[in-house]
């Protein structure tokens, strides 16, 4: 059965891979599976058809015959019990990944999508500018544990696994604000999330849609 997920018509970062479709896109690569794109504009996500499948209006979404799936972590989880690549065969160790795909989404992203909203969705508040520095220091607070517990590891558990995959995806999002570049190992972790082919394929394909020739 052919796979089909959702993306931005137009997305708003442009092409930087950002937006979760990439997550899922680099999943499907590591895994081996082909799939199929079905663009949505911000018009669509808001239609009845697109929230009978995300009942929230985002993207991206997941068919598979008569299977459909909306969150980022959980589509990575169903591609990553259906197919070698993503998690470890020792159980110990699969609970572990599984772990730390919650940890990237529960509890590293929060603190960055905040530092998101206040510097692009609130700078225009009076009071935008007391807050940021409270924000970042959130952030700097989870990117003390994260980098102390990674230490010179190249991954977070052993090999590369699924936790890996939505760690590097939540951490892409710090490269624009300069914090990543505050240590070192986490910045040297990001990159060689995306220096694997998986990741280079995916980030073509979501580009290819966003390039500037197309906008």
């Amino acid at each position: 059965m052919t796979i089909t997920i959702t993306a931005f018509e137009r997305s708003p970062d442009g092409g930087k891979g950002l937006a979760r479709d990439t997550r899922v896109r680099w999943a499907l690569e590591e895994v081996g599976q082909p799939y199929e794109v079905r663009l949505v504009s911000f018009a669509n996500m808001k239609a009845p058809d697109h929230l009978a499948i995300h009942p929230f209006g985002q993207i991206p979404t997941y068919e598979e015959g008569s299977l459909s799936l909306f969150e980022t972590g959980s589509i990575v989880f169903h591609l990553a019990e259906q197919h070698a690549g993503l998690l470890p065969g020792d159980r110990n160790a699969r609970a572990r990944a599984i772990t730390w795909m919650f940890a990237a989404l529960n509890t590293v992203e929060l603190p960055i999508l905040e530092l998101t909203t206040a510097r692009i969705f609130e700078a225009d508040n009076p009071w935008s500018e007391e807050r940021l520095p409270l924000v970042k220091d959130r952030v700097r607070a989870c990117l003390d544990k994260l980098s102390a517990r990674l230490g010179v590891a190249d991954w977070l558990d052993g090999e590369f696994s699924a936790g890996d995959l939505l760690m590097v995806s939540v951490l892409l999002r710090l490269r624009m604000s300069g914090i990543l570049d505050e240590y070192q190992n986490l910045a040297d972790y990001v990159a060689r999330g995306e220096a694997r082919p998986a990741y280079i394929r995916a980030f073509a394909a979501q580009f290819a849609i966003n390039a500037p020739e197309r906008l």
